[in-house]
């Protein structure tokens, strides 16, 4: 028999479960965020983006589980969205179509997870390698994952300690090693020296091995300069992690996960139940994030992105010439859109949302990051540097 419709309502019920929508929370919340864009500079995510076109689709609910160059029995995909940016980001990291896949990711995490994976499935008496400048979350992995590991020095500009690199691997030359190099690392937008990495694993005769590169920012930029530094799969890694909604910019955070065909072979599972080869980290997965990206790389294209890239390198340059004017040590990698420089005090931090380590801290140059609002920024630094208030407008 069907519950009443004016059955009693139950002791200690949520709010929001008898209160309806509260429309004015959800304009306070907007007024918010629309605010905090005007002054958003210390974390990688570009803020200058239109999908208003892609706003009809939330009518539906889409999920692409399963492998996206497969068919699905589930009609509510897009699945075709997937394949074509997969075959995008392929092309932009160097990897063949026969050679490597990918599947769209919830975020850079997500593909780092996936290519320590794969690792472990290859090489399960493995040993990873990473330095002390990885991105937090891959310490986490390496927990969920029970991979033993090791923790590098890195340099001071962020770079892989090449020199301790060796000497573990010398140490540990019975142990098949799983290098996880960072393409651009978190705080300093160091790239790792592919090239170095490989001649310490050809000198040491360590040919059971296994690279996974966490390109999650740097990567989409370096696809578009003329003369990056080896980053790719044309650089001999064997997987990699690029998120979707730094450069590109995207209401929802997602990312690319690709990798050598070969090594997902070893993990594919056939089931039965939706008729799919499972062969992503999640079941079900996002099907809006494809057609963002999708539509991100149509709108802009090749020459576009072109521009963008080098555009925000030089508002990062910028940003460098301007603080190092007021005498604040202020640098970037090549190639990054990052810049170092002293960390301010809370109230400018927080107003600007910018990310500290210790007595430094970064603002990423990305589209939405214009040099007048370097201008703006530095201005106020300055006077919070000399002890003047923060001027909150």
């Amino acid at each position: 028999m069907s519950q009443a419709p004016h059955a009693r309502t139950p002791a200690g019920i949520p709010e929001m479960l008898l209160a309806g929508v509260d429309h004015e929370a959800l304009e306070q919340k907007y007024v918010v965020l629309k605010e905090a864009c005007t002054h958003f500079l210390g974390y990688p995510v570009n803020l200058k983006h239109d999908y208003s076109e892609l706003a009809r689709f939330l009518e539906f609910s889409i999920n692409n589980v399963g492998d996206p160059f497969q068919h699905s029995p589930i009609h509510l995909n897009t699945l075709e969205f997937e394949r074509e940016v997969i075959e995008c980001f392929e092309w932009l990291a160097g990897g063949a179509p026969q050679e490597t896949w990918g599947y769209v990711t919830g975020g850079g995490t997500e593909g780092n997870m996936y290519g320590l994976y794969l690792a472990r499935e290859l090489l399960p008496d493995g040993m990873v390698y990473f330095s002390e400048e990885t991105h937090y979350s891959v310490t986490k992995v390496l927990r969920l994952q029970h991979m033993p590991n090791i923790m590098l020095k890195s340099q001071p500009n962020g770079e892989l300690d090449y020199e301790d690199l060796e000497a573990s691997l010398r140490i540990n030359r019975h142990i098949p090693p799983i290098i996880f190099v960072n393409i651009g690392t978190t705080m300093k937008g160091a790239i790792d020296n592919l090239e170095r990495i490989r001649a310490i694993l050809d000198e040491l005769a360590l040919t059971r091995h296994y690279i996974h590169a966490d390109a999650a920012l740097h990567g989409f930029g370096l696809a578009f300069l003329d003369d990056p530094p080896p980053w790719n799969f044309k650089a001999g890694i064997d997987s990699l992690s690029i998120s979707g909604h730094k450069w590109l910019g995207s209401p929802i955070p997602c990312g690319i996960a690709l990798a050598r065909r070969q090594h997902v072979a070893r993990i594919a599972r056939s089931v039965e139940s939706v008729n799919l080869r499972d062969t992503t980290l999640a079941g079900s997965r996002n099907g809006l994030t494809p057609m963002i990206l999708w539509h991100g790389l149509r709108r802009h294209g090749y020459h576009g992105l072109r521009t963008m890239v080098a555009d925000c390198l030089a508002t990062a340059e910028h940003a460098v010439h301007r603080l190092c004017a007021h005498g604040f040590a202020a640098w970037r990698n090549p190639y990054s859109p990052i810049v170092i420089f002293p960390r301010p005090p809370l109230p400018l931090q927080s107003r600007w949302c910018l990310a500290p380590q210790g007595a430094l801290t970064h603002l990423v140059c990305l589209p939405h990051v214009t040099p007048e609002l370097i201008d703006r920024f530095v201005d106020e630094y300055v006077a919070s540097m000399n002890g003047a208030p923060t001027n909150v407008r």
